[in-house]
């Protein structure tokens, strides 16, 4: 007798942005039309060509090591000039610091349990601490592939979507934790794109340092951010060489380019060694002549610098156009987007004629997933729902060109068709 071959894990486990490319196909495929798709949150600009052209010189060269596994080694000073540009910090000049380049957030985010050390233990004593509502590879990770316990630090609409460490206090007490051993945050952050503060990070610093808590910022979008609008973690952490404490940051959203699969993984030292032993098991490191390629360019700050600028400027730009046209409509937006290329909207009580709190019981779905599709169903834009306990939001963004005529004049069309409601 043979077990005929099954599915090990549940189809009903679907990503939420495999979710979103379900909605875009139905939509296109019986429209006839292109979707409206701000639901993206990649780039859709090619990098510089300052940037293609290192690229290729670096992967044309005979230089042995750029062709081989890079693991963790930092080649031409890659990992200083990164972290330097990206945030000021020169973390070569503080004993207790350390840096490693990572082939992206994305992985790295999935290995931060067991590098504080999960695996060691009783992993049901283990708990982590994130925000929602989030871009949640942390939540997935913890709660549900490495079965440990994940809290729920709600941002909340009232606060800005700030940092509340107050609202984490209570989180804790509710969840009947005294000492979390990791919280993961994402700063400017995804949806709720907005920046830290200086005065944010410190009340978190000290939180985490009177409990021994380890703190990770994925700093994806550090540097598309309006000038004084937000501190990266690395500007303030290194003031203080008891916090345990990591940075992650990568060129894919700040130079438009994550094919390029790179990034630095800063902070104490211990906590960036005990991650590389874990990585070394996972991964083998970056291309390596991508490394290269944006040392030298980094090493270039003000030709960096023009590049992230130029990049930020575009950005602006679509957002100048995008949250004046939803204000107008009378959605409420969740936070100002200060920083990154989301903007992030309360979900109505009421539109297209309908109660939507009593459409979404009927139809068994959340509110904010009932509102984007009955939004992409009628009008071709397409956004991602995300709930927070009672709360329920939209995320547009604008990776995709929305200044175009042709887009302009599909949009003012399905926008005319909405009349959000809020009670």
């Amino acid at each position: 007798m043979t077990i005929a071959p099954h599915r090990r894990i549940p189809p009903a486990g679907i990503n939420l942005f495999q979710l979103i490319y379900q909605l875009i196909r139905e939509y296109e495929a019986t429209s006839g039309q292109r979707a409206l798709n701000l639901s993206l949150g990649n780039p859709d600009l090619v990098p510089d060509p300052t940037i293609r052209e290192l690229r290729a010189k670096h992967q044309r060269g005979e230089r042995y090591e750029l062709h081989t596994y890079a693991e963790d080694n930092d080649y031409d000073g890659f990992t200083r000039a990164m972290v330097k540009v990206f945030t000021g910090l020169d973390y070569t000049t503080h004993a207790h610091l350390r840096a490693v380049p990572i082939p992206g957030i994305k992985t790295a985010t999935a290995l931060l349990p067991l590098a504080s050390g999960l695996h060691l233990g009783d992993r049901k004593a283990f708990h982590l601490v994130s925000n929602l509502p989030a871009y949640d590879v942390i939540g997935t990770w913890t709660s549900s592939y490495l079965a440990t316990n994940r809290v729920v630090w709600p941002l909340a609409v009232e606060d800005g979507m700030t940092l509340s460490v107050p609202r984490l206090e209570a989180a804790l007490a509710a969840a009947g934790v005294e000492r979390p051993d990791l919280i993961h945050v994402i700063r400017p952050g995804n949806p709720a794109s907005r920046g830290a503060s200086e005065a944010e990070w410190k009340a978190l610093i000290d939180f985490c340092r009177a409990r021994g808590t380890r703190l990770v910022n994925d700093g994806a979008y550090t540097t598309v951010a309006a000038p004084g609008a937000h501190t990266p973690l690395s500007a303030v952490a290194p003031l203080y060489p008891d916090l345990e404490w990591a940075e992650l940051l990568s060129v894919s959203k700040a130079f438009s380019d994550p094919g390029a699969r790179l990034g630095v993984f800063v902070g104490s030292r211990e906590f960036v060694e005990d991650f590389v032993l874990i990585k070394g098991n996972t991964e083998s490191g970056p291309v390596p002549s991508m490394m290269t390629a944006y040392a030298e360019l980094l090493r270039d700050e003000p030709e960096a610098r023009r590049i992230l600028d130029a990049v930020y400027t575009t950005y602006r730009a679509r957002l100048d156009f995008l949250v004046p046209r939803l204000l107008e409509i009378g959605l409420r937006p969740a936070c100002n987007t200060d920083a990154g290329f989301f903007t992030l909207w309360q979900t109505p009580d009421e539109d297209f004629g309908m109660d939507l709190h009593a459409e979404a019981a009927r139809r068994g779905m959340p509110r904010a997933e009932l509102y984007n599709r009955l939004i992409i169903e009628r009008t071709g834009i397409v956004g991602v729902h995300f709930t927070a306990g009672d709360a329920a939001f939209l995320r547009y963004a604008v990776c995709t060109d929305v200044l175009a005529p042709a887009f302009q004049a599909r949009f003012a069309a399905g926008l005319a068709q909405l009349a959000p409601r809020y009670r």
